[in-house]
């Protein structure tokens, strides 16, 4: 009796078991399966703030626009050689040669390269004389550029409304006033037009000035100040003071002589009359 009753009890504890095993296994997958949502939403996370700040994320800085100058200083022997050879590299870069003024003891040459070989011409100018002095400037036109580029754009769909109306205008009237709108906003397009191409211009090819000598050019001194340069300036301000009154005067001087001689003579006629008025009412 007691071996059915221990196997009854070995059945009844497997069955309890086994219930239990399943209890945990179906609540181990549903806890599974309640924690992957936060899990997913975590890792989903990162990816949908990456997405934003890709979204965000500013369009790339335009590059910034530069009018660049450069002024050399140069020393050679041979001056109009020296400025030949300034010439052909210039040239040479993709440039060229603009304002030339020269002599066999001195000259000047103003040429345009691409922006980007200003620098390289310039260190090159040392094979071909001394450099007494160097000096590169920079002019940040960014600005300018985007603003006349924004009054193109706006400029432009004006002048395409106008034109819309041009041609749904009926009466003479509307033709002519639409007409002289449309001409004073096409002139101003094509200004600002202009302006856009002279910046663009002005950014692409720098310019270049040398100054070439026999000798080394000495730099300007700076003016002393001092008593006899404040007299000096004094004066020089008394006379241009007297030269302006002189320049006046005398553009004057006509008017007085055609309107104040008739004003004169008019005048001695009318106190003459009054005189022998005076003189007959007496008598």
């Amino acid at each position: 009796m007691r071996r059915p009753g221990v196997w009854v009890g070995v059945a009844l504890l497997t069955l309890v078991t086994a219930g239990c095993s399943s209890n945990m296994s179906g609540g181990g997958s549903a806890a599974k399966d309640a924690a992957a949502p936060p899990q997913a939403a975590q890792q989903k996370a990162p990816q949908q703030e990456n997405n934003a700040a890709q979204a965000v994320q500013p369009v790339q800085q335009q590059e910034r626009q530069l009018v660049r100058t450069a002024t050399v200083d140069l020393r050679s022997d041979d001056v109009l050689k020296a400025i030949g050879q300034i010439k052909d590299r210039a040239t040479a870069v993709g440039g060229f040669a603009g304002q030339e003024n020269s002599t066999s003891r001195s000259g000047s040459v103003t040429v345009r390269v691409p922006s980007s070989e200003l620098d390289r011409v310039v260190r090159d100018l040392g094979s071909v004389g001394e450099v007494t002095r160097s000096e590169v400037r920079s002019e940040d036109v960014t600005d300018q550029l985007v603003d006349v580029e924004a009054r193109i754009a706006t400029q432009k769909a004006s002048v395409e409304r106008l034109r819309v109306l041009f041609e749904r205008a009926g009466t003479t009237a509307e033709i002519a006033q639409i007409e002289s709108e449309l001409t004073k906003r096409q002139a101003e397009l094509e200004s600002q037009q202009r302006r856009s191409e002279s910046l663009k211009g002005k950014v692409a090819m720098a310019t270049l000035t040398v100054q070439v000598a026999t000798v080394p050019i000495a730099p300007p001194e700076p003016e002393k100040a001092g008593f006899l340069s404040a007299l000096a300036g004094g004066w020089s301000a008394l006379l241009a003071v007297l030269n302006g009154i002189l320049i006046a005067a005398g553009a004057l001087l006509p008017f007085v002589v055609a309107l104040g001689v008739p004003a004169a003579v008019v005048i001695y006629v009318l106190r003459r009359r009054r005189r022998v008025t005076r003189m007959n009412e007496a008598a």
